[in-house]
Parts: C-alpha cells; sequence; structure tokens
C-alpha cells in the first residue's frame, strides 16, 4: 500500500519519518544553503522519498520553515517568573538556535529572496520570528501584571528593543560576546520599571 493510499484510510503519518525529514533539512540548510538545497537532496538524506516529503510540505521554503520552527523549541526555556532572569534566558535560547541552524545567513536569504520567494519570508515570520516575540512578550506582560514594569510601555517596541541587540551586535562583529544578553535585558527594564512612591 502506497504511503498516499494509508493516509487516506486515516492512518496517522510516521512521526520518524517527519523528524528524519526536518533533521536532514536543518543540516542541509546548514551545509549547502537555501538555494543551493534541494528537496531531491533531503530526500535521500532522511532516506525517504521526495513524494513523502511533498505529502508533508508543499514547496521548500515550507520545508525549510517548518524545520526551522521546530528547532526553535527544543529546549526551549521554562518561565520561571521572574522577568529579567526570563528574558535573558529566551535571549540565550535565541542566540543558540540561530547560531545551530546558521539563522543569519538564512534570514540575509529570505530578504535577498523576498522579491521572488516572498512566502518564504513570510514563512519564517509566522514560524520562528512571531513565536520568539510571543514569549518575550508574555514574560513582559506577566511583569505588568505584577507591577514590575509600567502599563504604559509599548510592549512590542520592548520586544524589539530586546532582539534588536542581538542583529546589532551581530553586523558590528560583537555577536555571542560574553554578557550580551544580561546587558541588553538590564538596559532594557531600566527603563521599564514603575516610578517609586
Amino acid at each position: 500500500m502506497s504511503e498516499t493510499e494509508i493516509r487516506s484510510t486515516g492512518r496517522p503519518r510516521s512521526a520518524e519519518k517527519d523528524a528524519a525529514i526536518l533533521q536532514a533539512a536543518l543540516e542541509l540548510l546548514a551545509s549547502h544553503g537555501y538555494t543551493r538545497m534541494s528537496l531531491a537532496q533531503v530526500a535521500a538524506a532522511a532516506q525517504v522519498s521526495k513524494s513523502t516529503i511533498h505529502l508533508r510540505w508543499k514547496t521548500k521554503a515550507d520545508l525549510v520553515t517548518a524545520a526551522l520552527g521546530a528547532a526553535r523549541m527544543v529546549g526551549a526555556p521554562a518561565t520561571s517568573g521572574e522577568v529579567r532572569g526570563d528574558l535573558v534566558a529566551i535571549l540565550e535560547h535565541f542566540a543558540e538556535t540561530v547560531a545551530r541552524v546558521r539563522g543569519m545567513p538564512l534570514i540575509g536569504t529570505c530578504l535577498a529572496e523576498e522579491a521572488h520567494t516572498p512566502e518564504l519570508l513570510d514563512l519564517l515570520r509566522e514560524r520562528t520570528v512571531l513565536p520568539r516575540r510571543e514569549l518575550l512578550r508574555d514574560v513582559l506582560e506577566r511583569a505588568q501584571d505584577r507591577g514590575e514594569v509600567r502599563v504604559d510601555v509599548d510592549l512590542e517596541a520592548v520586544v524589539s528593543a530586546l532582539l534588536g541587540t542581538f542583529y546589532a551586535d551581530y553586523m558590528a562583529g560583537r555577536g555571542g560576546h560574553q554578557g550580551w544578553a544580561e546587558n541588553a535585558v538590564d538596559l532594557v527594564l531600566s527603563g521599564l520599571r514603575p516610578a517609586r512612591g
């Protein structure tokens, strides 16, 4: 029985194949880059057929961003309720994930391909950028509820300020320097504390 026939009868698809395909996609992305990797290469590395991949993901952009989305959650830190520690942990995990999947070159590719393959950047935002922003915003909203962060601040701007330090440091050749996440969080939080008295 073919995989198409199996799926049409309602049998769940193989989680092992899913994981193998996503891992192969990440490894080829890191070694070849988005433009030079192909679905045929992914199929060969994962030891599946191209049709198996197409049953799960419609395009290369769909597959790559799904793989990045899955990688984003590997080892994601649990929140503790302490605003500084939670923000630092999320930023450090973000930096580790970017390094693991060679995310900065991929971001450059997504931006360069925007005119020709706009769905690549759209899917990257949907599956990796926006969920990470939501994690940071949730921590800040809970801190507001506890009275630790002013209620009149634009939390989207705060999230951009926290993440923006990573990109700015990378472009300046300071990427990954010791204590960058703590410094970014302390700098941003210093302007968010409620006035005393």
